[in-house]
């Protein structure tokens, strides 16, 4: 039994865009061909991009789709291609399609629909019921879909058990959240010491609307030994040769394996087999080893890699040149403005200083110095006058009323209107920059700072934006030092501060990540030791501002629970934990 060299193509999909992904495809398939690869594979959905969501349900997209397949097909002469692809019959499936010699000779629909979190697949697809194995040149595959490796007596398990797969070959398109990565790997070598075989785990990478694909692709030995890594937020051909003779020793020194053989295991199903003849392109090639490509060092890194890819994507696949953004001289816009240069280049990013009456010299020399550090394009557009008028237009309708946050609100309106402005006029799509705590506490102004097209930080709590500034900076010190020393402020009425209106970021987001993240309750939260008047504001504040986020633009998601796809509570909701 000779070696087998399996290719995994990490690919940036664009979803819908079956041209371009078509294109990436056949790419990438002669570039595992002239590397001598046997079978190269693309991630899960790769054809459509994922998600593909409502596109599912317009028939000449599903017609589109098969007629991409049918492209790739006939390119596959000399290698074999497992590629994600919509299967559509009386129903719809997400699903697998082997390719060999211009023939689709197996397919694999996804038995296990996630519907949590992010994913939607029960509103679209129909679960698989067959299992099927490949076998090329004597090696045997068994091709699988994401969650149904999640679970140990899952068609993988079949595949290696009852239909002899020594390679399982797991298709993904798993979104991103910090340290996700971790479980990923350690799920993996789980599955290849149960099965006592080689599991190459290949992932999506790139940004789609607010979710992020890291790649991150991996190949594990039948001993859970980490054989090769993709890289993180790129594109990448992990391309190594794997020697099935190993699975099989391995098979022959563990009895158990057999035992569950003899019990038709957990499906109790017959497994169907599709034998193939492959050009045997390895055997031609030099020999490749393992690459392990190491992980971001830190969680910072991490992040900061996955909010660069969200929006390069999202700003490049739908089109825009230029992005704009208002610098306040504060921290959120500070960093908001150098990922959009580390994500698109400083000649594609336009900062804006809109000051007020209660703007300080020190917010405006800041935010110049931020600007000249990244080398940006920078305006100054005071908004003194304009929010003079506008008081003197209401004056009569808001006689013998003291001035509060509607006054603050305006100023932020103000330079809202004069972002969109610049946006319809020169094409350039606007950036907000705030954060998850205050958008959690609603503690920004629709139809001002909310106002734009994208949300870098949306799901970036406070106390971590810091910690990402200060990373930045190791890179290149491009944030100035008082930014990140001096307290946050608005800067809309005078001598303002974060914490006159919210708890100080230590104690808000540890309460904030209990609440949204854990579900905890009120109770649970005061239990782990904050002042129950806090907890009960801050969880009235982030109930009360549902309709808010509910207008928000779409941003990245970096937690385990974003606001939006993540998180679907009712604006009109008569429960509170308060009460």
């Amino acid at each position: 039994m000779s070696t087998i060299r399996i290719a995994l193509a990490q690919m940036n999909a664009r979803v819908g865009d079956l041209k371009r992904n078509v294109k990436t495809i056949l790419e990438f398939t002669r570039e595992a061909r002239a590397l001598g690869a046997d079978v190269v594979a693309f991630p899960e959905l790769a054809l459509t991009g994922y998600p593909p969501e409502d596109l599912l349900l317009k028939p000449s997209f599903l017609v589109k789709s098969r007629e991409a397949l049918d492209r790739i097909r006939e390119e596959t002469r000399g290698i074999t291609v497992v590629v994600g692809f919509v299967d559509f019959r009386e129903e719809i499936y997400n699903a697998a399609a082997v390719l060999h010699e211009g023939e689709v000779v197996a397919v694999h629909r996804k038995w296990f629909l996630p519907n949590y979190g992010v994913f939607d697949e029960d509103r679209y697809f129909h679960p698989g019921e067959e299992i099927g194995t490949v076998s090329l040149n004597g090696t045997t595959l068994g091709v699988s879909i994401c969650e149904d490796l999640w679970f140990p007596d899952g068609p993988a398990q079949a595949q290696a058990i009852l239909g002899g797969a020594e390679i399982l070959l797991n298709l993904n398109a798993s979104p991103y959240h910090a340290r996700k990565w971790r479980f990923r790997e350690h799920l993996v070598a789980t599955r290849a010491v149960e099965n006592a075989c080689f599991v190459a785990y290949l992932n999506l990478v790139g940004g789609q609307d607010e979710l992020v694909f890291d790649g991150h692709s991996l190949i594990m030995g039948p001993s859970g030994e980490l054989l090769a890594r993709g890289k993180s937020f790129e594109e990448d051909l992990i391309v190594l040769d794997l020697d099935p003779s190993l699975v099989r020793h391995e098979r022959l020194v563990d009895p158990r394996r057999r035992k569950e053989k003899r019990n038709k295991g957990a499906f109790g199903k017959e497994i169907f087999r599709v034998s193939l003849k492959g050009s045997g392109n390895g055997g031609d090639q030099p020999g490749l080893s393992g690459r392990t490509v190491a992980p971001p060092s830190c969680e910072e890194e991490e992040v900061y890699r996955a909010l660069v890819m969200g929006l390069s994507d999202y700003v490049k696949k739908n089109g825009f040149g230029r992005v704009v953004l208002g610098l306040s001289g504060g921290i959120d816009s500070s960093l908001v403005c150098a990922i959009a240069v580390d994500a698109l280049g400083p000649s594609s990013v336009e900062g804006v200083f809109m000051p007020s009456p209660f703007s300080s010299k020190a917010s405006l020399e800041d935010a110049m110095a931020l600007a000249e550090k990244l080398g940006i394009g920078f305006r100054v557009i005071p908004i003194d006058q304009t929010f003079r008028q506008y008081k003197s237009m209401l004056s009569e309708s808001f006689k013998g009323r003291e001035e509060d946050v509607t006054e603050e609100n305006i100023q932020a309106r103000i330079r809202g209107n004069i972002l969109m402005a610049l946006s319809n006029k020169f094409g350039w799509m606007v950036l907000t920059t705030g954060n998850k705590s205050e958008t959690a506490c609603g503690y920004c102004t629709l139809y001002g700072d909310m106002a734009g097209g994208f949300a870098v930080i949306k799901d970036v709590p406070k106390t971590l934006v810091y910690q990402l500034s200060r990373y930045r900076n190791t890179v290149g010190r491009v944030i100035p030092e008082r930014v990140l020393t001096r307290p946050p402020s608005a800067e809309l009425r005078e001598d303002q501060k974060d914490e006159d209106s919210l708890p100080p970021y230590n104690i808000l987001d540890p309460i904030l990540h209990l609440y949204i993240e854990e579900d905890r309750s009120l109770d649970e939260i005061e239990r782990e030791g904050f002042p129950a008047e806090v907890v009960r504001k801050v969880i009235q504040l982030v109930d009360r501002n549902e309709y808010k986020r509910r207008q928000a633009p779409p941003g990245i998601k970096i937690t385990p629970k974003a606001f939006g796809r993540d998180r679907r509570l009712p604006i009109t909701n008569g429960f509170h934990e308060w009460e």
